[in-house]
């Protein structure tokens, strides 16, 4: 999926809309990691390297908008933002809970991006991405998860994450997490896996799964993160251009991209 955020930065309309809304745009590209390495060591040292970038882009008073091929860049963006004072919490959209652990898990290291993000697992490794410390299970809502293998179900379970099943997405239910969260963290990491989209809207990857939520929903959920926090950085993540054969996810995502950059224009304003 790592041709998926070359692909969206390729999109002129993209570009068109976030200059339309008065944006400057800077894009960045994180060069690859040695290919001989093997994958976690890849994953850790392009985190590394998002990390450095975007506590660059927060010295220079830009909104960090990352474009990634896996949900594990959360580490270097929320790295990248140690240097911000106040709790961060995360909203976290997803078909997938991202939850798994080593000693939990069937090998797949993307399963395993929000279990580290919040001191599950990996120690010494996540320890490597200067600036990265941990977030509070209880500070992170998880929106739109669907799509669970039985060993990871009761792990979910037993966690302190605020879940909102994607079938049964209610704006009312996310608006009172959204409220709830605010009683103890002051600005939000904002992470939008595209599959938490239902396939309907379009295929973004190869483990998209029905039950998922519609494009108007998941930008008005994006507005209403906006409305109630600061939103420190965002990420759009896990697009597989190679499946979306009749383009309706690139527009898709385009949708949501925009809703990002409106919104975070917005608090720029306020």
């Amino acid at each position: 999926m790592g041709a998926g955020p070359l692909r969206l930065m390729a999109d002129p309309a993209i570009s068109a809309e976030l200059r339309a809304q008065g944006w400057e745009l800077l894009t960045e590209t994180i060069e690859a990691p040695d290919p001989n390495d093997p994958e976690i060591v890849r994953v850790a040292e392009g985190d590394r390297r998002l990390a450095q970038r975007v506590r660059a882009a927060e010295e220079c008073d830009a909104f960090p908008l990352v474009l990634a091929g896996n949900c594990n860049s959360c580490l270097g963006t929320v790295a990248g933002l140690a240097r911000e004072t106040g709790t961060l919490g995360v909203v976290w959209f997803d078909a997938h809970a991202d939850f798994d652990t080593p000693d939990r898990s069937l090998g797949f290291f993307d399963g395993m991006g929000l279990a580290i993000l919040t001191g599950n697992g990996w120690q010494l490794l996540r320890g490597t991405i200067h600036g990265f410390r941990p977030v509070e299970e209880h500070d992170v809502v998880l929106v739109g998860v669907r799509d669970l293998e039985d060993h990871q179900r009761a792990p979910l379970e037993a966690s302190a994450l605020r879940v909102l099943p994607g079938p049964s997405f209610e704006p009312s239910g996310f608006i009172s997490a959204l409220d709830e969260l605010r009683q103890r963290v002051s600005r939000i990491y904002l992470h939008v896996d595209l599959d938490v989209l239902d396939p309907s809207e379009g295929r973004a990857n190869r483990f998209a799964a029905a039950g998922g939520l519609s494009v108007e929903q998941l930008e008005w959920a994006v507005r209403s993160v906006f409305e109630r926090y600061a939103v420190a950085a965002a990420a759009i993540t896990a697009y597989d251009p190679a499946l979306d054969e009749d383009g309706r996810m690139a527009r898709a995502a385009a949708r949501v991209i925009a809703a990002v950059a409106g919104g975070a224009l917005g608090q720029r304003v306020d």
